[in-house]
């Protein structure tokens, strides 16, 4: 059920985010909340815990979403916009339930979400979709809220990550980046998950979304060629991933000769902990340890136009506009009060339990 297109009173638009720890106390119970029901072992949290903690027990999501409401914010008085911007997130503090819960109490009426997720399927979008319903439910009379759409192939999203990527390679010694190997990731998810993403009869949302907005990127940059690949995994090893992961295929390409790279992890809107620790730590050091130069690209939400993308969207959908866009895939995941695309769209199979 997609929300109407029409211009719509609009008193607000909310940033709905992931959430991460803010200090070392705050780690396991945000662990928790984010694999609450999924059976996974103790033993396992403790293991990504200490990745938090390699960082304080400071996740820098937080900040960097704040970063761009300050620049939403900005935008919106550049252009004449009148909304306040909320910030709620899944799994920590603010919770999205008492940011919903404090905009009723501002007199909140309506407002737009902007989900911190260029992508479809469940953990790109659908539970999204879950966040706002639930959010709602817990909160009497809340406002309506509608998620704005998926925006993968917006062209300041790949301007953006274009530019990220020209960066990385200028920061290569001269006498390497002639030979330089363009290497996407995104966050892994099961081969199953992938297969339910997209409306029932389609499959592969997630990962084809992934492959367009790298294929839009490297052709900004003008790389005929670039690798795709994965990172992040974190389920049971009898449960196909996406693969390859990133650090086995830097094995791969030094086999090759490669001996100078850069990593651009189109599939992450902010340096969340799974770009500072996969990519910026372990991805790294095995480069190094392969004699290969290594570079990674920024991520596009510190860069100026995503806060331009963000007013972009929420103007595309006040006046009705049809939606900007690089590629002819659909643009889904528009919807009233997290009522998902069509029913069965990217549902998950059922999870397996972690050993």
């Amino acid at each position: 059920m997609a929300a109407d297109a029409a211009a719509e009173q609009v008193d607000a638009l909310l940033l709905l985010s992931f959430g991460g720890p803010e200090r070392p106390e705050d780690v396991m119970p945000f662990l928790e909340n984010v694999t609450r029901g999924r059976g996974v072992p103790p033993e396992r949290l403790a293991e990504v815990a200490e990745h938090y903690l390699h960082f304080g027990g400071v996740s820098p999501i937080n900040a960097l979403n704040l970063d761009i409401i300050k620049a939403v914010e900005a935008e919106f008085a550049s252009r004449g916009i009148d909304l306040p911007v909320y910030f709620g997130n899944r799994n920590w503090h603010p919770m999205v339930e008492d940011t919903v819960e404090g905009m009723r109490v501002d007199g909140i009426r309506s407002a737009l979400v902007f989900p911190t997720s260029a992508w479809g399927g469940y953990s790109g979008c659908l539970q999204y979709h879950e966040d706002i319903a639930r959010a709602r439910a817990d909160v009497a009379n809340a406002p309506d809220l509608v998620k704005l759409r998926q925006y993968f192939d917006h062209p300041l999203l790949i301007e953006s990550v274009a530019d990220g990527i020209r960066a990385a390679v200028a920061s290569l010694p001269e006498d390497r980046r002639a030979g330089t190997r363009l290497v996407f990731t995104a966050h892994s998810i099961p081969v199953s998950a992938d297969n339910a993403s997209g409306p029932p009869g389609e499959q592969r949302l997630y990962s084809r979304q992934v492959a367009e907005a790298s294929r839009l990127a490297a052709a900004a940059t003008g790389f005929d060629e670039y690798d795709l690949v994965w990172q992040s995994r974190s389920g049971p090893p009898q449960v196909p991933w996406l693969e390859p992961d990133i650090v086995d295929h830097l094995d791969a390409l030094a086999v090759r000769g490669v001996n100078s790279v850069v990593v651009c992890p189109i599939g992450f809107v902010s340096d969340h902990l799974e770009v500072i620790w996969d990519l910026d730590n372990e991805a790294k050091q095995r480069a190094a340890e392969l004699g290969m130069a290594f570079a990674r690209a920024a991520t596009a939400g510190g860069d100026a136009r995503f806060a331009r993308m963000v007013v972009d969207l929420v103007e595309e959908r006040l006046t009705g506009a049809a939606p900007v866009k690089l590629s002819d895939m659909p643009s889904l995941g528009c919807t009233l009060n997290g009522v998902p695309c069509v029913p069965g769209c990217c549902e998950l199979p059922p999870r397996p339990t972690h050993r």
